[in-house]
């Protein structure tokens, strides 16, 4: 007999809540898959997504992305196709009763395989923008959820048997409401797996100087159609996101290897520290120095 959807929800709640007590983030002995637990309503957060599937099993968040907004909850899932900046914001949540949820990260390889050996037609979509898109829950899509984090209990259950779930839940996901956006992160003729491309070049190669032809010709594409592509996807140019991994890298420099505010500029590859300050100001509100004594409270709190 199918169960419905409100009982897996609480099942996965359950599972969920027992396993992130104390976190906020809690990543898995399964490779790609994360838990998450949010006991506060917050503002938006800045964060960095990947190309995955969100689902929440209690309360509710949002993505926000340049000037759009993607809410999911207990009937909608979120799914990214790029790796890019965001911010997150929970919407409903208390700790008595937690915002709950997980998150899969996307196999494009394996989409393409699952595709190509059930010989599935292409959906009848028009022209798909954006990185991010909301998706409705369904029985089908959360079922394999409840057996995947059922194997955090057989640890040695989960090089076997993880792959045969993750593959079922791809495929269920290319049967879902949102299966036009995933053919398309998934073919390698997309403009989506060009951009996607483009962004890991860019992650590489962040602390270079950057020449738009360079890139363009890296993903086989014009440069006018690089970066218009690149815009409608991500809502920046490849140099405002090239700015945004050298900052977050600098922070993590400073707040993790203790380096002072000049030698992360150079490591990341400006050549000027005061460019570098206003730079850091103008994205995190606060100078170097401020935010990583501002952020070294926060931990020691």
């Amino acid at each position: 007999m199918n169960r419905d959807i409100g009982s897996i929800q609480r099942e996965l709640a359950k599972t969920i809540e027992d396993r992130t007590i104390g976190q906020e983030d809690c990543p898995t002995l399964i490779e790609k898959l994360s838990l998450f637990r949010r006991e506060v309503i917050t503002e938006p957060c800045p964060c960095m997504i990947e190309a995955s599937v969100l689902f929440v099993v209690q309360g509710t968040k949002q993505l926000l992305v340049g000037e759009q907004n993607f809410l999911y909850d207990t009937q909608h899932f979120l799914l990214n196709s790029l790796d890019l900046p965001a911010s997150s914001q929970v919407l409903d949540a208390s700790p008595d009763r937690p915002c709950l949820g997980l998150m899969l990260k996307l196999d494009t390889q394996l989409m393409a395989d699952i595709i190509a050996q059930n010989g599935m037609p292409p959906p009848y979509e028009h022209s798909i923008s954006g990185s991010s898109a909301i998706g409705r829950v369904t029985t089908s899509l959360l079922e394999p959820f409840i057996r995947l984090l059922a194997l955090l209990d057989e640890p040695s259950a989960i090089k076997t048997l993880s792959p045969l779930i993750i593959r079922e839940i791809h495929f269920r996901l290319l049967n879902s409401d949102l299966a036009g956006r995933l053919w398309q992160i998934a073919s390698t003729a997309s403009q989506t797996h060009r951009i996607s491309r483009a962004i890991g070049w860019l992650r590489t190669h962040y602390s270079k100087p950057f020449h738009i032809e360079e890139l363009a010709s890296h993903v086989q594409m014009s440069s006018t159609t690089l970066y218009h592509h690149f815009r409608e996807h991500t809502a920046m140019s490849p140099l405002q996101y090239q700015k945004w991994l050298r900052l977050n890298e600098a922070q993590r420099l400073m707040l993790n290897e203790n380096l002072d505010a000049s030698s992360a500029a150079f490591q990341v590859g400006y050549e000027s520290p005061s460019h570098f300050s206003r730079e850091y100001a103008r994205l995190f509100g606060q100078s170097p120095k401020r935010h990583i004594e501002e952020l070294r409270k926060g931990r020691a709190v």
